[in-house]
């Protein structure tokens, strides 16, 4: 018999991944501070509750998708949050990109209920997320992961147990490292063949067939050339999440210079009324200091 569960955040991402567990014959209880979001989803079977904690009480497994810490805190611990109607034994999953040390205290307080919790951020964007094609990064205890792991392989293809509570955190923020640097990188690329009279877009064919080739030069710097800047992640959560590495390296005491350099690029972004567009829409800020476009 499946487990009932419950999805907590019903923006982009989170319904999305709410309607594949419908698709897949869950039993799902959904949640959302607007309740317009629960709309087409309570359609199609879904039943609907008026907190955190109502929904909890009658679900095995719940999962959350929510924007930054605060709230993904108010959720599970607030006064009308999971902890106060969820059953001993069942299992919290945070989708949601917060910091670890606030993974790890989320774990510890439902620990002190009885109660289960894996931090189990995503990477992949909203196509992922329709598509049911998301990495998702996993912390926490290696037998509950087992236990939710068929019901995260509805929503995801590329999941991984990474170690304990806050675990799953930490690599999401080593992938924004990553990614975000990345982004960086083609953008100055793309900047140097441009201000040379060199076409920037036989460049990255070229690129794209050794060492330099990657994902985000074949998508992200494709965006770049073509400024298709329809968001597959939006830059104001992208600046979200910078933040929360910079946090949490602050907290470790070490310094992430790379990444300090290129968090700047995104919050110029957001600043310069981009926040809405794909994080690849950095490129502009190259362009506009150039007075060239690339392409």
């Amino acid at each position: 018999m499946k487990p009932a569960v419950g999805y907590i955040g019903l923006g982009g991402m989170g319904h999305a991944c709410a309607g594949n567990l419908l698709k897949a014959g869950y039993t799902l209880h959904v949640y959302a501070r607007r309740a317009e979001q629960m709309h087409t989803l309570v359609q199609s079977g879904a039943t609907p509750y008026d907190s955190p904690a109502a929904l909890a009480h009658h679900c095995d497994i719940i999962f959350t998708n929510v924007s930054d810490t605060p709230d993904v805190l108010q959720v599970i611990l607030g006064d009308q949050g999971i902890i106060h109607g969820a059953r001993p034994g069942s299992v919290v999953v945070d989708m949601s990109t917060i910091l670890p040390s606030a993974a790890r205290n989320i774990a510890s307080e439902l620990a002190s209920r009885q109660v289960e919790f894996l931090d189990a951020p995503v990477s992949g964007g909203s196509q992922g997320a329709i598509e049911g094609t998301l990495s998702v990064m996993v912390g926490g205890k290696a037998e509950v992961f087992q236990k939710v792991l068929p019901v995260l392989q509805v929503m995801g293809k590329n999941i991984a147990h990474i170690g304990d509570s806050g675990a799953g955190q930490v690599a999401k923020a080593c992938n924004q490292i990553i990614v975000t640097q990345t982004l960086g990188a083609i953008a100055e690329a793309f900047t140097l063949a441009t201000a040379a009279g060199v076409n920037p877009s036989r460049v990255r064919e070229v690129l794209l067939g050794g060492f330099a080739g990657s994902k985000m030069l074949e998508v992200h710097g494709q965006r770049m050339l073509a400024h298709n800047f329809t968001p597959g992640f939006k830059t104001r959560l992208h600046d979200k999440d910078m933040h929360i590495v910079q946090q949490f390296a602050s907290e470790l005491g070490i310094g992430l210079p790379g990444t300090d350099l290129v968090a700047g690029y995104i919050h110029a972004a957001v600043a310069a009324g981009l926040g809405e567009q794909d994080s690849s829409a950095i490129s502009t800020l190259f362009e506009k200091k150039l007075g060239k476009q690339f392409g």
